[in-house]
């Protein structure tokens, strides 16, 4: 790997400035759901048995510059006490004297964490005095929250320029390893799975992906601007009327590898905040009627899906296949799940790209089936686009 990893480094009696990705659900005040700061555990636990002193900082939600109580990252500190079994210490500022004073008290094995980076607009600016007032706190680097590693802010990127060295933890080194392999030496066949609501947000990683894969399947809302573009009646589903020459060229380019739904599951009622549908009907995609929805995949759809992924050596998958929010019509997306779990148990590579999919797999309970889930849906997608993410390019080179 051409990067600096955490195993590169001499941690002992060194202060370790380490970015985590503790951007978690809070509920009355506890972390709802732990997995993230799970995620980050192998690499702790390794800068801790290396003899360093930690310093974890993290983002949590969009607080835009402003100090907001509830975005206190004060419960992260107390579940990973909890994970650790040994006390952290928690600072209720990221720069300034309060977090000078308690990186400063730190002794090799010791554990704090840094108040909300984004109580600081600095922090989303890239502000250079800000960048260099983390930098201060420790004296080496380290990045593990590969969720933010394609945003360009002070405490992935900036800080990089007033410390060293600066490597990559466990888990970004494992992200990349993974959906690194799975772009630059597949084992074939390799099929990717794109869904979501929006072709738009995946014209980048189709263009980057068709010249690599043996297959691409492409399922949920954006499907429907395809059809629409192949001349088709589409009802009410969605559409983005403005990338039709797109979705065109596109299937010219992709030939025989764009492999698309061929039925779906309409219904003449859709009200997606209220979660209420009417009748579905499996249709197939040139019978669709003008006042009805397409939600889902269909029958025959799952089955050719199903077929492709059983035959793959290799399989990413970012999007689901419908509204996959609502139980009637997920089941094309827990479908792919299924195939994708069973691929997996006959020797394939899958490798989820976080996001929705991440979740439907997490909600399927098969998120152990999986040979890679990954933890940023942004960063995987810029990934799978062959962008260069900034958090990741800001590391000593080996």
């Amino acid at each position: 790997m051409a990067k600096l990893t955490v195993s590169d480094l001499d941690l002992k009696g060194r202060r370790v400035l380490m970015r985590v990705d503790f951007n978690v659900p809070l509920e009355n005040g506890r972390v709802a759901n732990d997995k993230r700061l799970r995620a980050a555990l192998p690499t702790i636990q390794y800068i801790l048995e290396k003899g360093g002193a930690l310093i974890l900082m993290s983002h949590l939600g969009r607080p835009k510059g402003k100090r907001v109580p509830e975005l206190s990252l004060k419960p992260c500190a107390e579940a990973l006490q909890a994970l650790l079994q040994k006390p952290v210490a928690f600072a209720d500022d990221c720069v300034g004297p309060t977090a000078e004073s308690a990186a400063g008290a730190l002794s090799s094995g010791d554990v704090l964490l840094l108040e909300n980076l984004r109580f600081h607009k600095e922090e989303t600016d890239n502000d250079e005095g800000f960048s260099r007032s983390l930098a201060a706190l420790g004296d080496q680097y380290v990045n593990d929250a590969f969720g933010t590693a394609h945003r360009a802010h002070a405490s992935t990127a900036g800080v990089t320029r007033y410390i060293s060295p600066c490597a990559m933890g466990l888990l970004i080194e494992k992200e990349i390893a993974y959906l690194g392999d799975a772009l630059q030496q597949p084992e074939r066949p390799f099929v990717a799975i794109l869904g979501g609501a929006k072709i738009s947000g995946k014209i980048d990683v189709i263009d980057n992906l068709l010249p690599k894969v043996d297959r691409l399947i492409v399922g949920g809302g954006m499907a429907y601007t395809f059809f629409k573009a192949r001349g088709l009646e589409i009802g009410n589903s969605l559409v983005e009327a403005d990338k039709l020459d797109l979705a065109l060229s596109l299937m010219e380019k992709g030939g025989d590898k764009l492999v698309l739904p061929v039925d779906c599951i309409c219904s003449d009622r859709f009200d997606f905040s209220a979660r209420t549908l009417g009748e579905l009907v499996p249709t197939a995609v040139d019978a669709i009627a003008p006042d009805h929805f397409g939600l889902d995949i269909g029958p025959e759809t799952v089955a050719c899906f199903q077929k492709i992924i059983g035959d793959a050596r290799t399989v990413v998958w970012n999007g689901p296949m419908g509204v996959f929010e609502i139980d009637a019509t997920s089941a094309g997306t827990y479908a792919v799940a299924n195939a994708m779990a069973e691929a997996t148990r006959n020797g394939a590579i899958s490798v989820i790209g976080g996001g929705d999919s991440a979740a439907a797999v997490e909600k399927a309970g098969l998120a152990d089936q999986m040979t890679h889930i990954s933890t940023g849906g942004g960063a995987s997608l810029e990934f799978l686009e062959g962008k260069e993410l900034p958090g990741v390019a800001a590391l000593t080179d080996r």
